[in-house]
Formats: C-alpha cells, structure tokens, sequence
C-alpha cells in the first residue's frame, strides 16, 4: 500500500469535519482537525531550561529523599565505628569466649568511638525523641532516645568506675544505633521514592510570557501578568496563565491537564488553561486568572493540601512504640522501687537500666521498614510503585475501584473495531482503499485506519497509489487511488452523495452506532463499497481485571466523559457494577465522595491531572502509567504498565504485606512483655535473673526472626497475568 509521495501537512486543516461527526456518539472531538506539522520542530523545547531551577514551588517533595540520604550516611559511618567497638566490648568478648586484643589504650576504644556514635548517629533519635516529649505524643523516636540515652549514661558510670556498677553496654549501644538508623533509612527510601507531584505540576507552566505592551511583545516572568494583560502565546509554547484567546486560533495539546491525547481546537471568545501547549498556531490570549486561581493552580493547591494533610490512621509501629514506651517506663518505675524497698540499691541500679536498655527491641524497629523495602521492591518487579506507605495498610480495606475509562480500561487511542463491505469487495482490500485515502492525513481516526491496514494480512500486501488528497469540507477526506474517486465521511457525506447504506450491512452499521462508535463510509466513483467502525479500544485485559476484583468481593465502578451511551456500552462489555458518564473534569472527586457516603472504602484509579482531586479524595489513588506525570506524582500508587489487572497486584500485596507486619509486630512487642519483667527480676526469688548480656543476644535473635519473615513476602504471586489470566 502507498501514499502520494509528498505529504502537504497544511492543507489538510480541517479536513476532517466529518469524522467528528462520525465519532461524536464516542466522547471525541474532532470538529475542528489541523495537522501537526508545525508540532514536529519544537519536540517540547518549552521545557529547555526549566529544570528545577525555577520558582514555581519546586523543593516541596524532597523532604523524603533528603531524609532517606542523612540516614544512609550516618548508618554507614555508625557502621564502621561499631566494628572496633564490638570487637573491643570485654561482654561480647566473655560471651564469644576470645580474648579482649591487647593494644596500648584499647579499654577506651569501645567508650570513645560509642560516645562517637551517640552524637552522630544517635541525634536524629535525639532530636525526634524530643519532639514526641515536647508534644506528649510518645512513639518510636522517644522509645529509641531513652534506651540509647540510658545506655550511654550507664556505661560511662561503668567506664569511670563509679558506683562499682557492671553495666557496659557500649556494644549495645552501637548495634541499637546503627539498626535503628538501618531501618529508618530504608522507610525513608521506600517513601521517597518519587519526586513530588507539586513539582511536576509546577513544570507545566512557563518561567516567562510574551506580554503585549502597546502592540508589542515584552518577555516578562509569569509572576508580572495580571487580569486582562494581554499575552501572546506561540506555536510550541504553553499558556502561562488561564483567559480568552482575543485573536488567532490554534489546537491545544490540553493531555497534561485532561489526560486525554487528542489536542483540542480552540478559536476566538473560548477559554485556553495554564500549562496548555499551542501545537501549531500562535493567539493572543486575554488573562482572566494567575497564579494560584488558574485550574492548574487550584490542582496544584489540593494536591500540595492532600500531602501535607496527616494520615487518619497512626503507623502501625508507631502505635506500638507508644505502647512500649509506656510498658517500659511503668515497668523501669516498678523495677527501682521494689528492688530499693527489698534492700538491695545496686541490683535496683542495675535492673532498672537493663529494663530500659532491652525495651527498644531492635526488631520493633526492622519491623515495618523491612516489610516496606521489601514490599516495594517486590511491586516494582510487577509493575506497581508504591509511593506512600499508608496506601499498603488500607489497600487491604478496599471496597470498591473506581476506574477512569479512557487510558485505563481503554487503550485511550483510536481504533478500527469493525469492518462491512459489499459483496464483491474482501474486508482487506476495503481496508487498502481507506488507507490509501487517508495516508496524508495525520489524524488520528486516519491513523487508526492506516494502522489497521497495516496489521491486516491482506491490506498489507496491496500497492495502491494515492494521490490528489485533499479534505471534502463538511464530508471527510477525498483522494485519488489507482484512478479512483475514494472518499472517507460519516453520515454527514452520505447525506451530502445522497447515497443509503446497503442493506448488506446496514444492520451491522445499526449494531455499531447503538454501542457509540463512529462509522466512517468509503465511496468509491460514488458506489458505498463499505464502512468501518473506529473507536476507543478496550483492553484486552480490562475484563480479566473486573471480572477478579468482582471475584475477590470488591465493587467496580468506571467514570467517564463520554456519553451514556458510550459509557453503558464499555461497562457491559466488562461487566462493571457501576458505571458514572458525562461526567465533568471537576466533578470526578464529587462521584469519589458519593460512593464513600455508602460507606465504602474507594481506590481511584485514572491518569489524567484532572485526576489529581479524585486521587487524593480516594483512600488510595493509584495512576495508571500511560497517564501524565501529573497523575503519577499526584497517587499514592502508580501502575508502571498500562495493565488495569496490576490493581490486583496491589491488592495481593497489601493484604500479605499487612500480615506480614502483624507478625512481625506481634513478635518484636512479644519479646518485650516476655523479657522486661524477666529483666526486671521478676523471677529472681527462683534464681531465673535475665543478666543485660542474654537480654542483647536475645534482642538479636528477635532481629533475625524478624528479617527473615519480612524476606517471605518475595514468595508471594504478583504477576498481574498470573492473579487474572485473559481469555482468549
């Protein structure tokens, strides 16, 4: 099959008219059509020096990165100068059963270094136990402070030889900094794993704009425009603020707010969006808002205000290091007391800071971290980035997904989906014919069409010349192919030719209409030899998605602009419970809202920035990856692939990955109520007496324990073709 060999972009503006009318029944607009060929030489040079250098809010999403980088350092550093200090620890010496290496000054090596260690290692545990004090909220921070705090007064009273006491737990202390600082720099990669959405927001709108100033253009920074400036906007270029274009008119790539692919035709008197892209014309827009009152600053603020907002429920081990802290406490207080009162201060003394001591469990501190780390890199292997820690415990509780139709349960791109022709005239040479019409188009139902040809066995193999392509204004596209007059229109054309459909496939026709695609006709030397249904193609793993959601007891919902009829077609196709159409960029939060009314706990799944509200309305948001970086950096969960089926993933996950937790919990605090009160002397009056040495050995084992059930989870199915295999 071949074109004309020269393509006139240009005059192809336009051309089809028809095919809106075709496909209006499908949701797309197409009413105004002109090439991209003034797209091609900008290959997105607006964002040339826009790097991070520029003040639209970037530097709010690295906190997690910054924190992740910290705690890396001081763990290695901590790391190295607890080797010496184990090595030289006269109790880790009596327990291994070696001698204590003999250097000049050696007994002062584990005290040194340790004192070391609790400065640098130990303030970030310092700091963030002071916070937790100062606003009563005792957690892990504290928990963590306290024994190192202890841990580090006693052994310097045992180093100086004070009180006669054999508390020296330099070794301990070394250990409980450098794991704490293990586990908390894993939690912090895991969370700081992107970039934050505010920053990929604040890359779609421009450092600078054109503004017209007595009839001409003066460069000056975005933050200088004010309502009704006039500012001109250039092909290639973004709109820097939102208002009406006065003169000109041009196609709108609107993907980075909508979602949606197609560029959008906008002329004189309508409204353009901050952050748009002119793809081939340059206008002159009227400014009617800026900054933060634009659409994209209005996004831009519910996202920053879902980040920030605290999670409803506190993590898990957070709850518990509360618990303990307050067990340990009471436990310390009970210790000093009763052994003071029996007559024995020493063993008071010693006790009671063993109690202490051993109460931060090392595991309690692996124990949700590694679960993280572990979880993440997991997912990521099957396609699923999870990007905010909370999304992992409340997956599990989900009621209800509610999936964006176009991009998502759809391939968000044009497709032929049918094809009738006449008798004499096969479904591949009516496929050559169209395609041959359309091969100067750069449209994107003439890119369907021309794809499918070239998919097709028999399509594919037919040389057809086309040539004297021009756009039949009002009816499609027109050309020359082999000698013939072809064109390519809708009912619009039909009615234009006077021409009727042939029963042979009118009711194949009727079939297609009902379910909302567009039917494009192809005419030849005035004949209907047949026609074609274009429209947005479902997935071929949507119904497997929906279908196990449903399995698995959760509702599944699809939201949409396009029409009812489009809309209902998709959702009992899928089999979907509930499907909400013509629905309003700024009302999908709202449709969000009125499921959790019913009491149920919804994911959102979209890919559009529009979709941002309802991402962050939902108790977990997930974005598909062929959607914007927007979407992305705006979810809690992105899906790397354009598999809806990687929802299951998440789902799989979340629940094995919340068991592993409680496990891991139940036996991190488990150690804690079992090894305290023996610490404590509890069973003293029958000789069993928890010395600090086995409290620490002890402690370690728990860590092990711990590590090696998190390390479980990497057994667990993820692959989303395995969970919800497609029918074929």
């Amino acid at each position: 099959m071949q074109g004309g060999e020269e393509r006139n972009f240009m005059s192809t503006s336009h051309q089809h008219s028809e095919h809106s009318g075709a496909h209006q029944a499908a949701g797309a607009d197409h009413t105004q059509h002109t090439d991209h060929g003034g797209h091609e030489g900008h290959s997105h040079g607006d964002h040339q020096g826009h790097g991070h250098e520029h003040g639209h809010g970037h530097g709010h999403g690295h906190g997690h990165g910054d924190h992740a980088a910290m705690f890396r350092s001081r763990f290695w550093w901590s790391l190295l100068l607890s080797v010496p200090v184990v090595i030289f620890s006269p109790m880790v010496a009596d327990l291994l059963g070696y001698g204590v290496p003999e250097i000049t000054g050696s007994s002062w090596i584990p005290p040194v270094l340790g004192t070391i260690i609790f400065i640098y290692g130990g303030t970030p545990f310092l700091q963030g136990g002071w916070s937790e004090l100062k606003s009563r909220q005792p957690g892990m921070m504290l928990l963590i402070a306290m024994a190192i705090t202890v841990a580090f007064v006693a052994s310097w009273v045992t180093t100086l030889g004070i009180g006669g006491f054999d508390l020296d737990f330099w070794w301990e202390l070394a250990l409980l900094v450098v794991i704490m600082l293990l586990g908390h720099w894993l939690e912090m990669r895991a969370l700081g794993a992107a970039s934050s959405a505010l920053d990929a927001l604040a890359e779609l709108l421009p450092d600078e704009a054109e503004k017209i100033i007595d009839g001409q253009a003066h460069t000056v920074p975005v933050s200088e425009l004010a309502v009704d400036d006039i500012v001109l906007v250039r092909a290639g270029a973004r709109a820097p603020a939102d208002g009406t274009i006065v003169e000109g008119s041009a196609e709108f790539d609107e993907s980075m707010i909508t979602g949606e692919s197609r560029p959008v035709f906008r002329d004189k008197g309508e409204r353009v969006v901050a952050g748009t892209v002119a793809t081939d014309n340059t206008v002159r827009v009227q400014v009617e808002a800026i900054g933060g009152d634009t659409a994209l600053g209005g996004i831009q603020s519910m996202v920053a205000e879902a980040q920030e907002s605290s999670s409803r429920a506190q993590a898990l081990a957070d709850r518990a290091a509360a618990l303990l802290f307050w067990f340990a406490l009471i436990a310390a207080l009970i210790t000093a007391v009763v052994w003071a009162i029996i007559g024995s201060p020493s063993d008071a003394v010693v006790r009671t800071v063993t109690v202490l001591v051993i109460a931060c469990p090392h595991a309690l501190g692996l124990a949700i971290p590694l679960v993280i780390a572990i979880s993440t890199e997991q997912a990521a292997q099957s396609g699923v980035l999870i990007k905010e820690r909370m999304a992992l415990e409340r997956m599990r509780t989900i009621d209800a997904v509610l999936f964006d139709k176009t991009g998502t349960l759809t391939e968000g791109a044009h497709a032929v989906t049918g094809v009738a022709t006449v008798e004499d005239i096969s479904k591949g040479q009516l496929l050559a014919v169209a395609a041959a019409a359309e091969a100067d188009s750069e449209h994107p139902l003439a890119r369907a069409i021309v794809k499918a040809a070239e998919d097709h066995a028999e399509a594919s193999q037919e040389q057809l010349h086309s040539s004297d392509f021009s756009a039949a204004a009002g009816r499609g596209v027109q050309a020359t192919v082999d000698g013939a007059e072809v064109l390519v229109g809708g009912p619009n054309m039909l009615r234009e030719l006077e021409l009727a459909t042939p029963g042979v496939f009118d009711a194949q026709v009727e079939e297609w209409s009902q379910r909302g695609a567009g039917v494009l006709h192809v005419v030849r030397d005035g004949q209907i030899i047949g026609a074609l249904a274009v429209e947005d193609k479902i997935r071929p793993e949507s119904r497997a998605a929906v279908q196990a959601l449903q399995e698995q007891g959760v509702k599944v919902a699809m939201i949409t602009g396009d029409a009812t009829q489009v809309a209902e077609a998709v959702g009992e196709e899928l089999g979907i419970d509930e499907v909400f159409a013509e629905v309003l960029p700024q009302d999908k939060d709202s449709k969000v809202t009125e499921l959790q009314e019913r009491g149920l706990a919804v994911a959102m799944v979209g890919d559009g920035v529009n979709d941002a509200p309802a991402l962050a309305r939902a108790e977990v948001g997930i974005a598909i990856g062929a959607g914007t970086d927007v979407a992305m950096e705006s979810a809690e969960v992105v899906l790397a692939s354009d598999d809806p089926r990687s929802v299951l993933s998440m789902i799989t996950l979340s629940r094995a990955s919340y068991r592993k937790m409680i496990q891991n919990l139940i036996w991190a605090s488990g150690y804690n109520i079992i090894a305290v009160p023996l610490a404590a002397g509890v069973l003293a009056p029958i000789g069993v007496v928890l010395s600090p040495a086995a409290g620490a050995v002890l402690m370690s084992l728990s860590t092990i324990v711990v590590a090696f059930n998190a390390q479980l989870l990497r057994r667990i199915e993820l692959d989303p073709a395995r969970l919800a295999p497609t029918s074929h």
